[in-house]
């Protein structure tokens, strides 16, 4: 007997994890029992990850030793260096971290499930310097180190893209941004990575899989389309006449609405409130006010709240960082969670295999290839 379920397995409970809970009464996201808006407001990025990979916050010593082991791990190997000066300039960003990952697992594998937390905790401390690193060769033309003076991780991905100090209003909505992207329970990403875990595939593959999964569209990349959205108005009003005329159309607008949300996105007003502050810093308020013109549009005609993925697209910009790179900062933050979730699924392993409904023809007699005419 087949148990049907909706569309896109909604609605399925695929599983156990006492890592997230997302969407209790429509609207609440927990890290292990911590509210978002307390780890927002309060915690650092690297309180949020050791809160992630070990199972709870960390004390103050172990914070020290656990943020200095993390800088300890930034140095990329030359191997990685001269694998990443060979991608073209062209290809996705996203690809080059999937591609970075893949091939990281070559010269430094996993030949023991015990080595599976430093291995993440390397992958958390290299994925700026990784992404940086090709991105300065091919787009600006010189060669970086991968390593810089900022303690933070969202410090140090600012300071290698811009070769310059950031500012700490810069360094403090990077934190926050990374806090919210860190995990969301079930997503696809992160399925992937449990599924492939399940197998009992190394680590690399299981990051490596959840990477490539991020890379579609209707997964990661919303904060993209949102700021190719915002940046191609000049005004709020232009920025209502045109999304109204896109709607007529039937066009789909990214970054509202949400899978699993259905009253609001609690991350949005964390990210909505800095991408304000910046605006103010920066002295430009044209992105921050069509921004609010469009989520205004959306509330009143579709009944649609922004997600994480529509503020972060401003918020972004104001840091000078290219568009082109917000899913990537996605996937600098989300391997806390897609780790945290293949160290519970190797845990308690049993190998993920659904069955389908089939829907193809009935049982057809075999016909010899001369009489198929």
């Amino acid at each position: 007997m087949v148990n049907k379920s909706g569309a896109g397995l909604a609605g399925v409970v695929a599983g156990q994890s006492a890592i997230a809970t997302v969407g209790q009464e429509g609207q609440g996201l927990n890290y292990r029992g911590y509210s978002i808006y307390d780890l927002a407001e309060h915690a650092t990025f690297e309180e949020v990850a050791y809160l992630l990979h070990y199972g709870q916050l960390p004390t103050r010593s172990e914070l020290n030793n656990y943020t200095k082991k993390l800088i300890g791990l930034r140095k990329l190997p030359e191997a990685l260096k001269t694998v990443l000066k060979l991608i073209p300039k062209d290809t996705h960003p996203m690809d080059v971290l999937r591609t970075g990952c893949s091939f990281l697992g070559t010269l430094e594998p996993e030949n023991d499930f015990a080595q599976q937390y430093d291995i993440a905790d390397r992958l958390l401390a290299l994925f700026p310097g990784m992404m940086c690193y090709w991105y300065a060769y091919h787009f600006q033309g010189k060669e970086i180190s991968g390593e810089s003076d900022e303690k933070t991780i969202g410090g140090h991905f600012l300071a290698l893209l811009h070769g310059r100090k950031p500012t700490k209003l810069e360094c403090d909505m990077m934190n926050v941004s990374l806090i919210l992207y860190a995990e969301h329970e079930f997503n696809a990403s992160t399925f992937a990575a449990r599924v492939t875990a399940a197998t009992l595939s190394d680590f690399y593959s299981a990051i490596t899989t959840a990477i490539g999964t991020l890379r579609g569209p209707l997964h990661g990349g919303a904060n993209e389309a949102a700021m190719e959205l915002i940046a191609q108005f000049k005004s709020p009003d232009e920025a209502e006449k045109e999304l109204m005329a896109m709607l007529a159309r039937k066009a789909k607008i990214m970054g509202f609405g949400h899978r699993v949300y259905t009253v609001s996105d609690p991350r949005s007003d964390v990210i909505k409130a800095w991408s304000h502050k910046l605006a103010e810093a920066k002295n430009d308020m044209l992105l921050y006010q069509v921004s609010e013109r469009i989520e205004a549009v959306m509330r009143r005609e579709k009944k649609l709240f922004p997600n994480l993925d529509f503020y972060s697209a401003s918020a972004y910009h104001f840091c000078g960082i290219p568009t082109s790179l917000f899913t990537p900062i996605f996937v600098m933050s989300r391997i806390t969670g897609w780790s945290a979730h293949v160290f519970e699924q190797r845990a308690d392993n049993r190998l993920i295999r659904p069955t389908s409904e089939y829907t193809g023809p009935e049982p057809q007699k075999f016909i010899a290839i001369d009489a198929r005419g």
